[in-house]
């Protein structure tokens, strides 16, 4: 399990949070991580001591180090195979489960090898590539967003930059393909089976939780319908990677409240894969992120205090109330800012001038890429200074991350370690070898025809 850019200080938010919320605001509060704390893990890339979530994602596939922007190659370019690949010839199932685009970084470093990671279109055939042994498909189950890197450009709804109708091409070769959460339904109460499957709910990411309504099945959901699959059509066993992928992008967005609710599905997530352990002793759960994003502190100077509450009546994303500022007429920003994302998704029912004029004039200098990036840094920020939390980047950190254990075996998993070394952990506990699948991977294409990459990409 990848919780994506969450620090130790995320924890520490996300369990004060938790006790605010509680009758007693002075009872002690623990979460299921707290309780499978076993080290940390060091996340520098091979040319970086910050990593992005590409390198630190191949890092635990390939139990290698590579470069920033690297998706399941080595520090030279060249593929290098994954413990999911090699634990799929060894005959174990497997899957992928993440709250971003299946494509992105980290689930795509488990089952494609390509040169750079925003070689998205490359990433999706890649990942629904029969093996070339046995002629199955690499990923028994897979379930996330990003519909729109399957479908051809002549779609509307695409966002691939060729006519490959990948999606089509995998529900011709038999693979289960989905996309509506009653469709999701219908899977998680059958009793047959439908590997392998490709569930997509949503044309890029998913929502943040705080966002999330009924129409998107939830992280803990999905890992949940993929544990029930996986475990009942599987003769040897399964390998699992489950993402919590937003949790870094509400990193950088500077948002606190995204943030701590998508680390609180993060833990519900968490405790259904500890209860299924607990219930199948032969069983192994780890938990750890590929680095920490927005070098965030409770506490700013002068004070020795940070306030929770602040948080606790936000009721939407900055992504969201900031796509929505932007759909407006100018005219009318000021006045919805004022009468309605201050008191309803806020919950600030005094705000002040300056607070009103960091985010009217974060409005005013948009890049035109379609993130505005400077008003979701400014409404986090005006919910960050109530709260007294501070951010010191939009991006990453080189900070160590939290490393957790529950199960079987876990008492191998001890003390202080490199990311890669968590990937040889991983493929010891599992017995596969890797390097015969590198082996096989010698003459795959890692190249994207025509990639030219965009210069608004932010690197999560």
């Amino acid at each position: 399990m990848i919780s994506d850019g969450f620090g130790s200080t995320s924890e520490t938010m996300a369990r004060s949070f938790m006790q605010e919320l509680g009758p007693n605001t002075r009872e002690p509060w623990s979460s299921i991580l707290d309780s499978m704390l076993v080290g940390s893990v060091r996340t520098q890339s091979s040319n970086s001591l910050i990593t992005d979530s590409a390198a630190g994602a191949t890092a635990f596939s390939c139990a290698r180090k590579s470069y920033n922007g690297a998706i399941g190659v080595d520090a030279q370019g060249i593929p290098c195979g994954t413990i999911l690949e090699a634990a799929k010839n060894a005959g174990y199932s497997t899957g992928l489960v993440t709250t971003s685009r299946i494509t992105h970084a980290t689930p795509a470093s488990f089952a494609a090898h390509v040169m750079d990671r925003d070689m998205e279109d490359l990433i999706a055939m890649h990942m629904l590539a029969k093996n070339a042994t046995n002629g199955k498909s690499t990923v028994d189950l897979m379930f996330g967003g990003g519909l729109c890197r399957f479908l051809p450009q002549s779609d509307d709804a695409s966002c691939r930059n060729d006519d490959s109708d990948v999606w089509q091409a995998a529900k011709d070769s038999g693979v289960t393909a989905i996309t509506r959460r009653d469709e999701f339904d219908s899977i998680s109460q059958s009793t047959s089976s439908v590997l392998p499957i490709i569930g997509l709910f949503s044309s890029s990411h998913m929502a943040y939780s705080i966002d999330r309504d009924s129409t998107q099945p939830s992280l803990s959901e999905m890992t949940q319908t993929a544990l029930d699959l996986l475990d009942s059509n599987s003769e040897k066993g399964f390998f699992l990677m489950v993402e919590g992928a937003r949790i870094d992008m509400a990193g950088h967005d500077n948002d606190p409240a995204a943030h701590v609710h998508d680390i609180i599905e993060y833990w519900r997530t968490v405790q259904k894969v500890h209860q299924f352990v607990h219930d199948n002793p032969d069983t192994l759960v780890i938990s750890t992120s590929d680095h920490e994003t927005g070098g965030l502190a409770l506490g700013i100077d002068p004070e020795y205090i940070w306030y929770p509450r602040a948080l606790k009546q936000v009721t939407k994303s900055a992504e969201q109330i900031c796509a929505q500022l932007f759909r407006m007429q100018k005219q009318d920003v000021t006045d919805v800012i004022k009468d309605h994302v201050f008191p309803e998704y806020l919950g600030i029912d005094n705000h002040t001038q300056a607070e009103l004029e960091l985010v009217v004039d974060a409005m005013q200098v948009e890049s035109g890429d379609g993130k505005h990036k400077a008003c979701k840094h400014a409404v986090g920020g005006v919910v960050s200074k109530r709260a007294h939390i501070g951010w010191s980047t939009g991006g990453h950190t080189g900070a160590d991350v939290g490393l957790y254990a529950y199960g079987n075996q876990m008492h191998d998993i001890r003390g202080n370690m490199e990311n890669s070394h968590l990937g040889t952990l991983l493929a010891k506990y599992l017995g596969v070898d890797t390097s015969q699948v590198t082996s096989a991977l010698a003459n795959m294409s890692t190249r994207q025809l025509a990639f030219v990459r965009s210069p608004h990409i932010d690197h999560d």
